[in-house]
């Protein structure tokens, strides 16, 4: 009942200081992509501050972060690993659901951040629509993240993994680094309740361009999951708790 009271009280304060920290880089981020980009690490690094100490929640990069130009398929659990990922790399911007562009704050500032929206239930038209706004930002180089299942997957769970990435990955032709990760172990998708340990993001060995298709997303789908499985029982997570 402590936890969870903790808990509560956390992401409160979590989403007050999000317009707060929003609004007071507003002036700076209107006119400066830089500007953007600090707004959104200053605010995620206030959150990791707060979860350490008041649940107890420690975030933890590990693996090599790539400086310059490429894919970044990642593992996505909750909201607690856009902000990792994004705070550890340079210049990220994402592949997201367009609804997202319509959220208070949020919406404003993805915008700035160059990243691309896709209408998830067009399927074919999407795809294509992504690759050409995809192509239409290369001007601003930086790492583009997708979220391979298209969605947060719950710790246990199985989604497939969508061909998105892998037309992006041919198109591009850069490195693909995949990104394991724990952190729904303790922040889950649903529930108020954030759970105290050690919440890890893993960039892992990067594979390079020129894989066919079919190659290239199995030895993704292995890697992600092999190492997000690892982690997760680092954090104390086994099927048979899964709710």
């Amino acid at each position: 009942m402590v936890q969870y009271i903790r808990s509560v009280i956390f992401i409160t304060q979590m989403y007050i200081a999000m317009p707060i920290v929003g609004l007071g880089f507003a002036p700076w981020a209107m006119f400066s992509r830089r500007g953007a980009y600090a707004a959104c690490k200053t605010y995620s690094r206030y959150v990791f501050w707060t979860a350490r100490w008041m649940v107890g929640m420690r975030c933890e990069v590990r693996g090599t972060v790539p400086d310059g130009e490429a894919l970044i398929a990642a593992k996505h659990q909750s909201f607690l690993d856009i902000m990792m990922i994004f705070t550890a790399l340079p210049a990220a911007k994402f592949i997201m659901k367009k609804e997202i562009l319509m959220t208070p704050i949020i919406g404003q500032y993805a915008r700035r951040l160059g990243c691309v929206a896709v209408d998830r239930g067009k399927r074919g038209a999407a795809i294509d629509k992504m690759v050409s706004d995809v192509n239409a930002g290369r001007a601003e180089p930086g790492q583009l993240i997708i979220y391979s299942q298209g969605t947060r997957v719950a710790p246990g769970a199985k989604r497939p993994y969508k061909v998105g990435t892998a037309v992006l990955y041919e198109q591009l032709a850069q490195p693909c680094v995949p990104v394991a990760t724990n952190v729904g172990v303790l922040w889950p998708k649903r529930g108020m309740l954030r759970k105290p340990g050690v919440a890890v993001v893993e960039f892992l060995p990067q594979i390079a361009p020129g894989m066919t298709r079919e190659a290239f997303m199995a030895e993704l789908e292995t890697s992600v999951e092999d190492r997000s499985d690892a982690l997760m029982a680092e954090a104390g997570f086994t099927h048979d708790k899964q709710s």
